[in-house]
């Protein structure tokens, strides 16, 4: 958990980015495969798909970046909302902890004025990619962690009641207190 301090610009972005997939990674806490493949609402989105498309996020931004082994054509974008039968949440979250590493070093180590290329994004009119700032894609990215933060937290307490503050009281082992207790199946 990072509380309130005085940091410089990127360390700020990373903080507040890692402070999201804290919170996309906790939706899952207890949960089995089923439970996350659940899509509770109406539509589509399940834990499972969440933890998906944010490592295709993650992906798509190591690649730009240059890290090469994390190519993946733009249709992946589509299929990156639901899981194939052969990614459960375990392999999923195994996925996510190994690129957000890889993503998070990107974020600490880089300087947020290099550029790299993002998109395109079809939806609001960009159909090819074009080239933006590091500082440009992390501020979108904790646009778009929070978002998707958010629909995890409202899935999983749909699915069994568990909220978003109990979850991560739970994941980082922190006491109770008159505010949180720690989530228990």
């Amino acid at each position: 958990m990072y509380l309130p301090q005085i940091h410089d610009e990127r360390t700020t972005l990373c903080n507040y980015l890692d402070v999201q997939l804290d919170a996309v990674r906790a939706s899952s806490y207890g949960l089995d495969d089923h439970q996350a493949r659940r899509a509770p609402l109406r539509s589509a989105l399940s834990i499972s798909g969440i933890t998906k498309h944010i490592v295709y996020c993650m992906k798509q931004s190591l690649s730009g970046a240059g890290h090469q082994e994390h190519d993946q054509p733009f249709e992946a974008f589509f299929a990156s909302f639901t899981p194939s039968e052969d990614e459960d949440i375990a392999a999923l979250l195994e996925t996510f902890d190994e690129v957000r590493d890889e993503y998070m070093r990107m974020c600490r180590d880089g300087g947020l004025d290099a550029e790299l290329p993002v998109g395109p994004m079809p939806w609001v009119g960009m159909n090819e990619a074009r080239p933006a700032t590091l500082r440009y894609l992390y501020v979108h990215h904790v646009e778009e962690f929070a978002r998707h933060a958010g629909h995890a937290d409202i899935i999983r307490e749909e699915i069994d009641g568990a909220q978003a503050a109990e979850l991560l009281a739970a994941v980082e082992g922190r006491p109770a207190n008159d505010f949180v207790t720690p989530w228990q199946a």
